[in-house]
């Protein structure tokens, strides 16, 4: 099940950013920095008495304002309103109520989209009173709250959980497997679900996505296995929506299809090469630990020539090096070509995805390897990795017991993982390694 999403909206300095900055910081494993995903996220997951959630920050929404950059703002937030499950609507206690909030709280009626109204800079519980005037914006019962010391944090986040849906629990052996089509807008995806769906494929039926935008189709394969393609239509480009807010929000509508998918399939077009926003999927889905397979779509607008395809695989490598492991597919969704493969590579790199290798052959593969190329040494001390273990599938993950953590070098964690592949295949899905420390005689 997807994470829900929750839209921080109000006026300008009601203290938005420092709630969300505060809950951000509250998650210590925060999005990090990985490789082909940019620092500045408007995004945070984050966790509360096992519910997580997807925490969207927007700018001041200004109603009335023609200044171009608070217009801007202003679209930010109404495309983060049309994205979300819940709405936390922030207003000013010290301030009190104004005309703006009036405006604001207007429009979040007509978005249909449950609201909470939270009373912010309510600094101490003298100050409580400060949350009555808002009654009179028809939103509800207002929460009080201090972005800067936490104030009534908890209480706020126990209502906002229970407007989130229980997890649902499904039979794995009877579950499909769940394809998330992303990439950045106008890359061709839902034309490649329409063509999946539309020529050999048996459709079982339609349901509903728990993503705002996205569509879960189930369908039948010829091979008889079932599948649910999620299609993350991204936001169609308007007049007045700056490119970069476009940019910003359309990678916010992939993040819930890319959680609950199995495996994700990274469209690009041909004739764009890769993109930043394309990098910025492809990190995310990389983070997730998901099964991928980059599909080039749009291949029959390119000329050709010998050399092509190589060039083209040189460049997505080159842009996309976190995910070297991803199988590449040349596709049209427009005439079809190969795009019979997509399923074929999808089966393959969720198999890989889903392999179990014994403690036996792993610690055999691992002790080649180090005979092959001894761990690294740091101030006379050696690594040493006495054995390992496959704990999880769906990304393979694997403990290895060690003497000192701190001995491991980022190089030969990545050299371990070239000869697991080597040994074992793995294409298609990121390899996660886990260390423990253990004294040799325990």
């Amino acid at each position: 099940m997807s994470k829900p999403l929750v839209a921080i909206v109000g006026r300008p300095n009601v203290g938005k950013s420092t709630f969300f900055n505060q809950m951000a910081g509250q998650r210590i494993a925060i999005v990090e920095n990985t490789p082909g995903v940019t620092r500045d996220r408007v995004y945070a997951d984050c966790e509360w008495q096992n519910h997580t959630f997807t925490l969207i920050d927007t700018g001041g929404i200004d109603p009335n304002s023609t200044d171009p950059l608070l217009s801007q703002m202003r679209r930010q937030a109404e495309i983060a309103i049309e994205t979300c499950d819940v709405i936390l609507f922030f207003v000013d206690g010290k301030a009190g109520m104004t005309g703006d909030d009036e405006d604001v709280a207007d429009m979040l009626r007509k978005s249909g989209k449950p609201v909470m109204l939270v009373v912010n800079k309510v600094d101490n519980i003298r100050q409580m009173d400060s949350i009555y005037d808002f009654y009179s914006l028809g939103m509800g019962d207002p929460i009080g709250v201090s972005s800067m010391n936490l104030l009534n944090f908890g209480d706020l986040l126990e209502e906002l959980c229970k407007h989130f849906p229980e997890p649902e629990e499904e039979d794995e052996e009877a579950r499909p497997i769940h394809i998330a089509v992303t990439g950045k807008p106008n890359v061709g995806k839902s034309s490649l679900v329409n063509r999946l769906l539309g020529e050999d494929r048996v459709m079982v039926s339609d349901i509903a996505g728990t993503t705002r935008d996205a569509i879960d189709t189930r369908f039948t394969a010829p091979n008889g296995q079932e599948y649910v393609l999620i299609d993350t239509a991204g936001i169609r480009r308007k007049r007045a929506i700056a490119y970069q807010s476009l940019e910003r929000f359309s990678i916010v509508r992939a993040l819930a299809a890319i959680d609950r998918c199995d495996v994700a399939l990274l469209l690009i077009d041909a004739t764009q090469g890769v993109t930043e926003q394309d990098s910025k999927i492809a990190g995310y889905i990389d983070e997730q630990g998901k099964a991928a397979v980059i599909v080039v779509n749009k291949w029959d607008a390119i000329e050709k020539d010998t050399g092509t395809m190589n060039e083209f695989n040189r460049k997505i490598r080159e842009a996309l090096k976190f995910m070297a492991y991803a199988p590449i597919l040349y596709i049209s969704a427009l005439t079809g070509q190969r795009a019979n493969k997509v399923i074929e590579a999808v089966q393959s790199v969720y198999e890989q995805a889903s392999r179990r290798i014994t403690t036996g052959l792993l610690n055999d593969i691992l002790a080649d390897a180090q005979a092959a190329l001894q761990p690294p040494a740091t101030s006379g001390r050696r690594l040493r990795i006495y054995y390992a273990t496959q704990q999880a599938t769906n990304p393979p993950t694997f403990v290895m017991f060690v003497n000192d953590q701190t001995l491991m070098h980022f190089s030969y964690e990545r050299y371990l993982e070239g000869q697991f592949r080597k040994a074992f295949g793995f294409e298609g899905t990121p390899l996660k390694f886990i260390l423990r420390e253990k004294k040799k005689d325990d």
